[in-house]
């Protein structure tokens, strides 16, 4: 501006315009000179703590230490966390001082919340320059889904003292199932020498491990499961602070899923008992077998977003091409149910089956009751599945220990 009056004043003759066209240009160039020299000054951010369950508090601490032969009278910075530029401003500093300044981070988003970068920042009195340099590295969050006290659900059909001994149970020391053949690394005081002479060839005993109930639970990652009538593409989604409000938009609603599919899998592995957590593609998230810890399975679901399949079905296909046994939870949403008709394909592979829907209850409006342990069945769900519609994590904790307790 100050450089179009400057260019028009002489032309046209008004020498005033002239007069306020340098007067700015003296402006601005005072203000760079101001705002030209870095501030001496380094400074570290630390986040703690490095892993959070989604809503609980974290926040990061930047430590600001003097640097040169003069002081500071005050450091400015800027930090980016999820996206929201937070303001950092510390005291007065003489050299070699140190000065920490906190500030929360934003943690109502589940997934890896970036934090960073970090700069010092200096601006004149006017707000005509601005000058930022970066004086840290970034850093992230890992939030991670709240977890929920659910009981483990019974499962089982036999009620003898070794429990149901079958081919679907683990390997073990703790009932006799049936006679194999040896193979390489077997236990030679497993060997059954009668039948072993009968038959020509080394038999040993198949024990099986009858105590242990398995838990497999499908959680379903496709958007269209958890959109509300309605909606198209993805919502703007609207962020609670009230857990007790029903859920009203696929994100609350998937949100709410992933923390089922986290307490019910913790609670298996904090029990030492096995556990399969599969997505809707089929695809194996967590494993026992694998060695998958409980932190590591919350890191796991911490990164799990919706996607694109436009069925149900390949869960269920992976189902059937692996072991089976115990109890079977199904975990998705209120919207679109395409492929869970094929959930009757492994319902009699599995002692116990319970699905679970999540946002609000079809049929009934948001003034219903928050809670439902046995809502509107989908079309040609067996009427021996239970299915829990839950719109909140309170409903979600009473509805579960209702099932446990049939």
């Amino acid at each position: 501006m100050s450089v179009l009056l400057l260019g028009a004043a002489w032309p046209l003759g008004y020498p005033e315009a002239a007069i306020l066209g340098g007067t700015g240009l003296i402006a601005v160039a005072l203000s760079v000179l101001r705002v030209l020299p870095a501030r001496r000054v380094s400074a570290e951010r630390t986040v703690v703590p490095a892993r959070v369950a989604r809503g609980e508090a974290a926040e990061a601490v930047v430590t600001a230490t003097g640097r040169g032969r003069r002081g500071v009278r005050g450091v400015d910075m800027e930090d980016l966390c999820g996206g929201i530029v937070v303001a950092v401003r510390t005291g007065a500093l003489r050299p070699g001082e140190t000065s920490t300044a906190a500030y929360p981070l934003p943690t109502h988003r589940r997934g890896r919340l970036a934090v960073g970068p970090l700069r010092t920042v200096r601006t004149d009195l006017f707000g005509l320059a601005r000058r930022a340099r970066r004086c840290a590295a970034d850093t992230s969050v890992l939030v991670r889904p709240r977890v929920h006290p659910l009981p483990l659900l019974a499962s089982g059909r036999a009620h003898h003292i070794e429990g149901p001994s079958s081919a679907n149970a683990d390997g073990g020391s703790q009932a006799f199932h049936t006679l194999r053949s040896y193979v390489t690394g077997d236990d030679l005081r497993r060997v059954h020498w009668r039948s072993s002479a009968r038959t020509g060839e080394l038999m040993v005993r198949h024990m099986v491990d009858v105590s242990m109930p398995h838990t497999t639970v499908v959680l379903d990652t496709r958007r269209s499961a958890y959109a509300t009538e309605g909606e198209v593409g993805p919502p703007a989604g609207r962020l609670r602070d009230d857990e007790a409000d029903p859920l009203g938009d696929a994100d609350d609603a998937f949100e709410l899923a992933v923390e089922a599919a986290a307490s019910v899998a913790r609670t298996a592995l904090l029990t030492r008992f096995p556990l399969r957590l599969l997505t809707a593609a089929g695809t194996v998230l967590a494993d026992s077998r694998r060695g998958v810890v409980p932190d590591e399975l919350l890191d796991l679901l911490a990164l799990v977003a919706f996607s694109d399949e436009a069925s149900l079905a390949g869960a269920f296909d992976e189902l059937d091409r692996t072991r089976a046994g115990g109890t079977l939870v199904v975990i998705t949403g209120s919207g679109d149910l395409t492929g869970l008709e094929a959930l009757a394909r492994p319902a009699a592979r599995f002692e116990r089956i319970v699905l679970v829907r999540t946002g609000p209850q079809p049929g009934r409006g948001t003034d219903a009751p928050a809670n439902a342990a046995e809502g509107h069945r989908p079309a040609g769900l067996s009427a021996a599945i239970p299915c829990l519609y839950v719109d909140s994590p309170q409903a979600l904790v009473a509805a579960w220990q209702r099932e446990a307790a049939r």
